[in-house]
């Protein structure tokens, strides 16, 4: 099997690349050819068996639509701080045994989400979850996957509502102010959080959208997310499509797959279904 392998040094918890690279070799790739991880259209040039990424949860989704488009099937080595996707799809966070499915497992169709052009496998968040990613980053190297409560607690105690209009699949479903947008794929995020509302092998996105009420709600919907009990939450309103739009009176920013991203006032989300095969003990 010949692997090109996409590694990020700087994700959180990034292999040595002679380790990762004996590790592929000894579970049968015979040929392993390292690429830079925002080298995806490189990578795929020498027509791999597979396309082998190994980073954190932001790295992923590029990647995917990349290896969509080549039809060639991607492995995930999970390396970041969270590792929400790895979690999400089942994934050890074991380096031998994770090399071990990229290269033996048989690949299964994934969904991949859009943010306008922007490929995702997690969550795309609004409000709350920005801050608290933003207050979670001076943290990340120190306390690893625990800077994500650390920075939710910072962020609830002093964020502010985002206001915005959300329509999925063309129905109304909020137009007001929100301390959280939630619009998900795997539905995992935040170093252990989750929407508990799907998967990414389903089809659609499942929405999230919690109103602006009391901090102390906040709060019980902040626990919720942190042990996916999000479905039994009073006042959350939910919904699953394949087709999200997001509309605000300023610019919206998103967390994507663990990435701050600034999208204008207007943005629609997207599922494609089935757009690209992981390798993943079924």
């Amino acid at each position: 099997m010949r692997v090109s392998l996409l590694l990020n040094p700087a994700s959180g918890s990034a292999p040595d690349p002679e380790e990762l690279t004996d590790a592929l070799r000894r579970h049968g790739a015979e040929r392993v050819e390292l690429f830079p991880v925002d080298a995806a259209g490189d990578a795929l040039e020498p027509r791999p068996d597979r396309l082998v990424v190994a980073g954190g949860d932001g790295s992923i989704g590029p990647a995917a639509a990349a290896a969509a488009k080549a039809g060639v099937p991607l492995a995930v080595v999970p390396a970041g701080t969270a590792n929400d996707f790895a979690r999400a799809v089942g994934l050890p966070d074991d380096l031998d045994d994770a090399c071990r499915i990229a290269v033996t497992a048989t690949p299964l169709a994934h969904d991949l989400a859009w943010i306008g052009e922007r490929p995702f496998v997690n969550v795309a968040n609004a409000g709350v979850a920005v801050q608290a990613a933003q207050a979670a980053g001076p943290w990340k190297r120190v306390l690893g996957a625990l800077a994500y409560p650390v920075g939710a607690i910072r962020a609830g105690v002093s964020a502010q509502p985002v206001r915005c209009t959300v329509r999925c699949d063309g129905d109304l479903l909020f137009d007001g102010r929100a301390w959280q947008l939630l619009i998900g794929n795997s539905n995992a995020f935040g170093g252990g959080a989750g929407m508990d509302m799907g998967n990414a092998r389903d089809g659609v996105l499942s929405v999230a959208i919690v109103p602006q009420g009391s901090r102390l709600a906040l709060a019980r919907h902040a626990h919720a997310l942190r042990f996916g009990d999000l479905r039994r939450q009073a006042g959350v309103v939910r919904r699953q499509g394949t087709e999200v739009t997001v509309d605000g009176p300023n610019p919206l920013v998103f967390n994507v797959d663990g990435e701050i991203v600034e999208v204008g006032t207007s943005v629609a989300l997207r599922i494609e279904p089935g757009a690209f095969e992981l390798a993943v003990d079924d």
